[in-house]
C-alpha cells in the first residue's frame, strides 16, 4: 500500500479551485514572467532558463493542472563539459509556518528511453528555506535550504535525493529521511517501480525526434506529468510525487538561508552530451506552481476570518 498523501496536500486537491483565493503564490507561466524571477547562476554561461517556454515544441502535452503549454524550462552543461547547475526563485516571496508547495513536473532526456542517450543523467531539483539569492546545485555544497531532487533517467545509484546543511552532498542511501524500505534511493527498488511503471515518450515527440524510442525503466518519473508536493507542517517537510511519499525531514534540525522556494537543474557528470538535441531534450520543465497555507488556515480565509499572522510577505509590503 502506498503511504498516504499529506493531509494538507489532500485537502488542496479536494477543494481545488475553491481554495484558489487563498493561494499565497501562483505561477502558470502563461505570460512571460522573466522579470518576476531571480536566476541564481554560479557564473556559468552554459545554461538555459526560459520562463515562457512553449514545451509543445518538443512534443510535450499540456500539463494537467493548468491551461496551455507554457512553462519554465531549465537545462545545464549543454556544451561546456563542466559539472554544473543553477536554481531560480520568485522575487520577493517569503513563506513561513505551515504551507504546501505543489507543481507539475515533466522530466525529459535524450533517448533511447531506459538507459538514456548521451549525457542524459541529469538532475531536477526543488526546495524550500532559501534566501532566493544563492544558487543551488549538488557541486556547490550550499549550506542553506532543504532541496529534493530526482535524476532524469534513473542513471545514478542515488536517483532520489535530499540535500540540507547537514547533508550538502545529499543524505546517503539508508538514511531515515527516505520513505522507501531501508532508505532505498535507486529507482530500481520495488517501492518506486510499483508506483512508477514504464512509459514511452509522447508520439508527438517521437515524430519530431525519432531517437526517442523505447520505454523508461520502472521507477523513473520522466516522460509523464507528475504532481510534486512539498508539504511543511509543524517543521516537518514532506515530499511526495503523485501521492507517493518519497522523503520526510525535520527542518528545525538544519540551517535555512531564508523563507523562499527554489527550482533547479544540474548535470551530475562533467562531460556534455554529444547529442545535437541535448539542449532541447535533457530538460526539466515546471508548470502550475501553487503555494497554499495549511487547509485549516485556507478555509478560515475563505470564511473571512483573519489569520493571527501573515504567512506571506512580498517586496514592498
Amino acid at each position: 500500500m502506498r503511504p498516504l498523501i499529506p493531509a494538507s496536500a489532500a485537502a488542496m486537491l479536494l477543494f481545488g479551485s475553491s481554495l484558489a483565493s487563498a493561494n499565497l503564490f501562483y505561477e502558470d507561466f502563461n505570460v512571460d514572467s522573466t522579470d518576476s524571477w531571480i536566476v541564481n547562476n554560479p557564473g556559468l554561461s552554459d545554461i538555459t532558463v526560459d520562463f515562457f517556454y512553449d514545451y509543445s515544441q518538443i512534443g510535450v502535452p499540456p500539463a494537467p493542472n493548468g491551461t496551455g503549454t507554457r512553462g519554465l524550462k531549465m537545462t545545464a552543461n549543454n556544451t561546456g563539459a563542466v559539472f554544473s547547475g543553477f536554481s531560480v526563485s520568485p522575487k520577493g516571496q517569503s513563506f513561513t509556518g505551515n504551507y504546501t508547495v505543489s507543481f507539475d513536473l515533466w522530466q525529459n532526456y535524450v533517448g533511447p528511453l531506459g538507459d538514456g542517450g548521451s549525457g542524459s543523467t541529469q538532475l531536477s531539483s526543488f526546495g524550500i528555506g532559501t534566501s532566493g539569492t544563492v544558487p543551488f546545485w549538488p557541486g556547490a555544497l550550499v549550506k542553506e535550504s532543504v532541496v529534493f531532487a530526482v535524476t532524469l533517467d534513473g542513471g545514478s545509484a542515488t536517483d532520489y535525493r535530499v540535500y540540507s546543511s547537514e547533508a550538502t552532498g545529499s543524505y546517503p542511501p539508508g538514511s531515515s529521511v527516505y520513505a522507501a524500505p531501508g532508505g532505498a534511493t535507486n529507482n530500481s527498488h520495488s517501492y518506486y517501480t510499483t508506483a512508477f511503471p514504464s512509459v514511452g515518450a509522447p508520439q508527438a515527440q517521437i515524430d519530431l525526434f525519432p531517437s526517442q524510442t523505447g520505454m523508461t525503466d520502472p521507477g523513473e518519473i520522466a516522460f509523464k506529468w507528475r504532481r510534486v508536493v512539498i508539504d511543511v507542517n509543524n517543521n516537518i517537510a514532506t515530499w511526495t510525487i503523485d501521492g507517493l511519499l518519497i522523503a520526510r525531514i525535520d527542518i528545525s534540525t538544519v540551517s535555512l538561508g531564508g523563507t523562499n522556494i527554489l527550482f533547479g537543474h544540474s548535470d551530475v557528470n562533467q562531460p556534455s552530451s554529444e547529442d545535437p538535441n541535448a539542449a532541447l531534450l535533457n530538460v526539466t520543465i515546471i508548470d502550475n506552481i501553487v503555494v497554499t497555507p495549511e487547509p485549516g488556515a485556507a478555509l478560515l480565509l475563505l470564511a473571512g476570518v483573519p489569520l493571527l499572522r501573515r504567512r506571506r510577505t512580498t517586496a514592498g509590503n
